[in-house]
Parts: C-alpha cells; sequence; structure tokens
C-alpha cells in the first residue's frame, strides 16, 4: 500500500510508485489496473485515464526504475582513485539488484508482464529511453574517467563499459538464479573483476588496491545510511 509520504505526489506519479512496490511485493502477475488503483484509493479508470493503457503504464515504471538506478549508482561520491569508484558503482549496482530484483528482471526484458516486453511500438528496449540511456552514462563516465587516468590502455569507453556490465549483469543474474551464493561474491565477483581489469591494462596489485579501497568506501556509505 502506498504510504502518506506519497500524498503530496499525482495520481499519475502514485500510481507508478505503487505499481514499483506491488511488483517487488507480489510479483509481475499483480500488475493490474485494479490491483494498482486499489493501492492508491482510486478506481480503475484513474489508470486509464492518466496512462490510457497499460503498456503505457509499464512504460511509466520503466522509466522511473531506471531513474532510480541512475540515481543510486551515481550517488556513489568521486575520490582521487577513479579505478575504486568506478568498482564502488559496480558494488552500488549489485545492490541496487538484489534490492529490488523484481524491478531489476523488468529493465532487463526478463519479467513478462502481460506480453508487455518493450516500451514502445517501435520495437526499443527499456535503455533506449532517455532515462536508460542516462542510467549507462554513469557507467560510460566512470570508465572515461579510469582511461583518463592512465589505470588502463587508452580506448573507446563505451566498449570496456559493455564489457564490465556484461561481467556484472551475469554475476547477479546467477546469484538471482541461486547458482551463485548470496556471499559468493568474493569468490566469483572479485577474481572475475580483476581479471578483467588487468586484462584492459591495469596491473593486479593496483587493481586489488583499488578494490579494497571501494569494498571499504561502499561499506562506510551503508554505515553513514
Amino acid at each position: 500500500m502506498v504510504t502518506s509520504a506519497d500524498a503530496s505526489l499525482s495520481t499519475r506519479e502514485r500510481l507508478v510508485t505503487a505499481a514499483l512496490a506491488v511488483l517487488e511485493r507480489d510479483g509481475p502477475a499483480a500488475i493490474q489496473a485494479r490491483t494498482l488503483a486499489g493501492e492508491i484509493g482510486a478506481s480503475t479508470m484513474a489508470v486509464y485515464t492518466h496512462f490510457r493503457s497499460m503498456p503505457n503504464l509499464i512504460e511509466a515504471m520503466m522509466r522511473e526504475g531506471l531513474a532510480r538506478f541512475a540515481e543510486h549508482t551515481r550517488a556513489v561520491p568521486h575520490t582521487d582513485d577513479p579505478m575504486a569508484d568506478l568498482l564502488a558503482g559496480g558494488l552500488a549496482y549489485g545492490e541496487f539488484a538484489m534490492r529490488s530484483p523484481q524491478l531489476y528482471r523488468l529493465l532487463f526484458g526478463l519479467t513478462d508482464l502481460g506480453g508487455v516486453n518493450k516500451p514502445s511500438a517501435d520495437g526499443g528496449t527499456p535503455w533506449d529511453l532517455d532515462e536508460g540511456v542516462d542510467a549507462l552514462s554513469v557507467l560510460v563516465s566512470a570508465v572515461e574517467r579510469v582511461i583518463q587516468s592512465g589505470r588502463i590502455r587508452p580506448q573507446e569507453p563505451t566498449p570496456v563499459a559493455t564489457q564490465i556490465l556484461s561481467a556484472t549483469h551475469g554475476f547477479v543474474l546467477l546469484t538471482m538464479a541461486g547458482i551463485i551464493e548470496p556471499n559468493g561474491w568474493r569468490d566469483v565477483m572479485v577474481p572475475l573483476a580483476i581479471n578483467l581489469l588487468v586484462g584492459l591494462g591495469d596491473t593486479r596489485r593496483r587493481a586489488e588496491r583499488s578494490l579494497a579501497a571501494a569494498l571499504e568506501a561502499r561499506a562506510s556509505q551503508r554505515d553513514a545510511h
């Protein structure tokens, strides 16, 4: 149920907030107009008045989810160690995914909401939306800082960001599937990250030092909240 803290939001915003909460709580099958309207104490017509169709509401869910994802990863502070910041961003990525697994699946096309898997008729994905482009830009910018610092070989940042995304996304999905244990990141993701960074041109010693700094920074940030 949407809380009193959401009372200042518009009906449209409240429906999106409710939809994301219901998705995590009850799963994709619960994303129905009647259910969502009931969450905010409105009639079913509210959904169609503000969105015209369920696919439009689902697109709004994707946009809001991507905005939240970008906000969470962008909140990683910048330090004088761009590599540590990049790794801290990867940790933040994993935290977001494991905290909101249903939303994460939706954003990567792994959840079927009534047959609606794409946000628009042109066959685009959530990551083609402005919010998706912005979310990916956080990772690309972090990679650019690392390249500019000289820690890895000069190269185009987007392919490097995609390699990092592929590794992180794969680890997250295997963890969600139970193939990797929740604390398996120490045995799997840590050496994977180090090996990837060394392959990109960093030294193992410096990569390990930056990873230790990233782990400490994320722990401190979590404790602060």
